[in-house]
């Protein structure tokens, strides 16, 4: 049995892993090393890449950054998540705002410090990257627009520092985070519809705040229609071998919630939207094994 002072201490710890969303972070470690293995570097040898230092250092100083960028969120976010968020606010008040912003300082230091093992120019883009995450939670978050573009560049710069250490522009990848970061600014659209609530306690000028939830949601359905694209460039044009059926259920998906967003008009259907996106962004990292089973097969065997 624990005793009191254990079970204060595991709150605490279930506490920092809410705020720094460790089950992400998990994900994107996950993304991260299929990318490099089955996409960015398909003929290097398996053993090659899941041993590259450089690589388990770029992916560390990542997870590092964007622990540290949900500390920072979570701190300027604290009062409008009482309200948009109470449940999760209660956990994560169990850390105290100097504790984090401590974390906040270490984890960033921490990164820079690993990606000065691999080269200057990861340095510069971790340093910027930083940089990127701090202005975003401290001024561009408020501005209607700029602030969901903004997040959702900050939320793919992890898989663009990856392909950018392969070398590996081909035209292929390009499209492949087209679909991503349309998925992505959709669901950080949907989110500000979620957060009405929080966002105007705080003074937040979001789309759906200033313009209304109509033009909010002609904006996300515009999204939804353009994620279209790479999709079905993905399908027919591009050999993505059986991942293409990834592709199909998305665009299903896509059009369902289209259907969705029309009808939708209180805070749980934007919920059920924006967890359908969490999904389809989760289910494909995993579906990259799909591309070349083969590879998967003998990589495995």
């Amino acid at each position: 049995m624990l005793n009191r002072k254990n079970k204060l201490l595991l709150l605490k710890l279930l506490s920092l892993f809410s705020v720094v969303r460790g089950y992400n972070i998990l994900v994107i470690i996950l993304a991260q090393y299929l990318a490099s293995i089955y996409i960015l570097s398909p003929n290097l040898p398996l053993r090659q890449v899941v041993f590259d230092i450089n690589l388990f250092l770029i992916v560390l100083a990542s997870a590092l950054v964007i622990a540290a960028g949900y500390i920072i969120n979570n701190f300027y976010d604290r009062e409008k998540d009482l309200i948009n968020k109470p449940h999760k606010t209660m956990l994560d008040r169990l850390v105290s705002q100097n504790f984090k912003l401590t974390t906040y300082f270490i984890l960033n230091f921490s990164a820079t410090f690993v990606a000065s093992y691999v080269s200057f120019k990861a340095v510069l883009f971790f340093a910027s990257y930083i940089f990127g995450i701090w202005i975003y939670s401290h001024k561009f978050k408020k501005i209607p627009f700029i602030g969901n573009f903004v997040s959702a560049t900050l939320a793919i710069a992890p898989f663009f520092v990856v392909f950018v250490y392969y070398k590996n522009f081909q035209t292929v990848i390009f499209v492949h985070a087209m679909f991503l970061f349309l998925i992505i600014l959709a669901r950080e659209m949907i989110k500000d519809l979620e957060n009405i609530a929080g966002d105007i306690s705080q003074d937040y000028k979001t789309i759906p705040i200033l313009y209304g939830e109509n033009i909010s949601k002609t904006i996300i359905g515009m999204l939804f229609l353009l994620t279209l694209i790479p999709s079905m460039l993905l399908i027919f044009k591009f050999d993505v071998g059986y991942m293409y059926s990834y592709f199909i259920a998305c665009v299903i998906l896509l059009l369902l919630c289209l259907v969705l967003l029309l009808r939708s008009d209180s805070k749980k259907h934007y919920i059920l939207l924006h967890n359908i996106l969490k999904f389809i962004i989760i289910a494909g990292v995993f579906s990259i094994l799909l591309i070349n089973v083969d590879l998967v097969l003998n990589r495995i065997l």
